[in-house]
């Protein structure tokens, strides 16, 4: 949905599937996207090898709508790769949209990539000076580049000096005719697993969850500072870099990953309901009951009611029927945007005491116009809990987290924003209370938008580049 609502969440970078050593290779991929759909709408691509050829078919829009019987039925080979994708390096534009193929000197290379690279300027400079002409405006493109100045070497040897010029946040599916390669980033910003069909064909994917929509045992998370090649002779792996921090990217756990998967070793759901029953210990409230603005607090609401004892209800419900667009109403029906997507019932909520279990808070107008609409229908008190705390810096490494200024926490204390969405009561989750649901120790995180220490430093004016 193309909206003011859906454009104030926070959104992903994209999510990347592969498959190898299958005769439907493009329809498991394509499954495989249908699940990672979340990571990214904007646009979608799948690229198949028959062992000599590419084919591929990618467009804007919805895995739904870029894809049908008739679209993949060319699409023959027993190795694919597929992207789904929401731009946070490059224009969003057909151009743009992975994964991304090129050839040189006969070898044929295709790229989806989940991440941001953050010295794509002094990259990018340095290839251009060499003589690359580049297709689009993205990042990932960098890579294929990268490959193509090595491939005099060894493939095995090509890989690791790509990959030790890049630095950043990048999960890839990489193929050539003949070869699936999936690589991590030596901090592991983002996830990427592999799995196992019942036939033995391979499968790479963003999210676990892809594995068990084509019925894929998991094996386990490629490693950060992995490359894990798939070929006919099956699994061999390296690590192109020394061990380095691990640098896991929280708001996997927070608002990205579907619930049904495991990110990082530890499932997302579970996760999500720690951080309620954690909200619950560092912020008692008494009220009516408690509820989440469906479905994004869903599950860190059910914790929070559980650990409370306060009865859990649905006091908004979810239009589930809403497209990828839709007419943009006039002006002066101000909240429409709002409205079409979430309705309070009015009666149930009538003079109650409500506690609202929400994710997070980026720029704060969605919440702004949907507290309103809760207040209009009668609601005598609104608490706010947030299941993380407040997001004050911007994202150098995937995920579209505005500049700094159009952040509501890095300009404004938490009263002051608790009176601009007009709220009784408004609480974060302590930065210790988020790491502990997580099940991991602190220093297996990324954690700089909430409190500005960055694993790697970016380009000077990265946040600010705009590739033309």
């Amino acid at each position: 949905m193309t909206s003011n609502a859906a454009s104030l969440r926070p959104r992903e970078e994209c999510g990347v599937c592969g498959i190898y050593g299958h005769p439907d290779s493009a329809k498991l991929t394509y499954f495989g996207l249908y699940a990672l759909q979340h990571r990214g709408q904007e646009s979608a691509g799948i690229v198949v090898s028959d062992g000599q050829r590419f084919s591929e078919h990618k467009a804007m829009g919805l895995v739904s709508e870029v894809f049908s019987e008739k679209d993949l039925q060319p699409l023959q080979g027993d190795m694919a790769i597929g992207h789904v994708r929401y731009s946070t390096a490059g224009e969003s534009n057909i151009i743009n949209a992975q994964p991304f193929t090129a050839c040189h000197q006969g070898q044929i290379y295709a790229v989806a990539h989940n991440g941001n690279l953050v010295n794509i300027r002094e990259l990018r400079n340095k290839l251009e000076k060499k003589g690359s002409i580049f297709q689009s405006t993205m990042d990932s493109e960098v890579i294929v580049h990268l490959l193509a100045a090595f491939s005099d070497l060894d493939f095995k040897e090509a890989l690791t000096k790509t990959f030790q010029q890049i630095s950043g946040a990048y999960s890839l599916a990489i193929m050539t005719r003949d070869k699936l390669v999936a690589v991590r980033d030596p901090n592991g910003f983002r996830p990427l697993c592999l799995g196992q069909l019942a036939n033995g064909a391979y499968i790479i994917a963003s999210e676990t969850c892809a594995l068990d929509l084509v019925e894929a045992n998991y094996i386990r998370d490629i490693e950060p500072g992995e490359a894990l090649i798939i070929d006919k002779d099956g699994l061999s792996s390296f690590f192109f870099t020394e061990k380095q921090r691990h640098s896991f990217c929280i708001f996997e756990h927070v608002y990205f990953a579907r619930p049904d998967s495991d990110i990082f070793g530890f499932n997302v759901y579970n996760s999500r309901k720690k951080m309620g029953e954690i909200l619950a210990r560092e912020c008692k409230i008494d009220a009516d009951f408690v509820m989440p603005f469906p479905d994004s607090g869903n599950y860190a609401a059910l914790g929070y009611s559980q650990a409370s004892g306060i009865p859990m209800e649905m006091g908004v419900i979810r239009n589930h029927y809403i497209g990828r667009t839709f007419i943009q109403p006039s002006q002066s029906m101000r909240d429409f945007s709002v409205r079409v997507k979430l309705n309070p019932v009015r009666s149930f909520l009538k003079d109650k005491r409500v506690i609202i279990i929400e994710d997070s808070i980026i720029r704060g107008t969605t919440g702004k116009h949907r507290i309103r609409s809760l207040r209009k229908s009668g609601v005598k008190e609104v608490h706010m809990l947030v299941s993380c705390p407040p997001t004050r810096h911007a994202c150098y490494y995937g995920i579209d987290f505005p500049s700094e200024e159009q952040l509501i926490a890095a300009n404004s204390s938490v009263d002051e924003i608790r009176k601009y969405l007009g709220l009784d009561t408004l609480h974060y989750l302590s930065l210790e209370g988020l790491v502990e649901a997580t099940g991991h120790p602190s220093d297996s995180f990324c954690l700089a938008c909430f409190n500005n220490i960055y694993p790697i430093e970016p380009d000077a004016g990265f946040h600010k580049l705009v590739l033309s």
